[in-house]
């Protein structure tokens, strides 16, 4: 069985937001929501906030299905950090002239699945 969260538009450059998201690749749902606890970055409680919404809609998709469901058991099978729209804004500088301001977004989307629908699909 596997689950699906998406965030859009989120605040924060693609680059910054990968550098947390490659921390929690592959590791259990349970362990991967413990560690971003901890973690110093500012997109730390978005991407902790993405994985516990996955393994909620997991928790919804296994009780409509009628299978049981083990949050310990999810692991975390694609994660990954597109970049978004990026705004652009313009700031005054000296003797008349502009300068560019680049308000970057990304997109993150995480699927946590069960070991066995994992290793079928040959992720792991």
């Amino acid at each position: 069985m596997e689950a699906k969260a998406q965030t859009r538009y989120l605040r924060v450059t693609a680059q910054k937001a990968r550098r947390v998201v490659d921390l929690v690749r592959g590791r259990t749902a349970v362990e991967a929501i413990a560690m971003l606890k901890f973690q110093p970055q500012a997109i730390a409680p978005d991407v902790r906030k993405l994985i516990e919404s996955a393994v909620a809609n997991a928790r919804v998709l296994a009780e409509a299905a009628g299978e049981r469901f083990v949050e310990s058991e999810l692991i975390i099978k694609e994660i990954y950090v597109d970049e978004a729209p990026t705004m652009k804004r313009i700031r005054p500088r000296a003797q008349g002239r502009a300068a560019r301001i680049f308000k970057r977004t990304s997109h993150i989307s995480v699927i946590v699945a069960t070991p066995e629908a994992a290793v079928k699909e040959g992720a792991i």
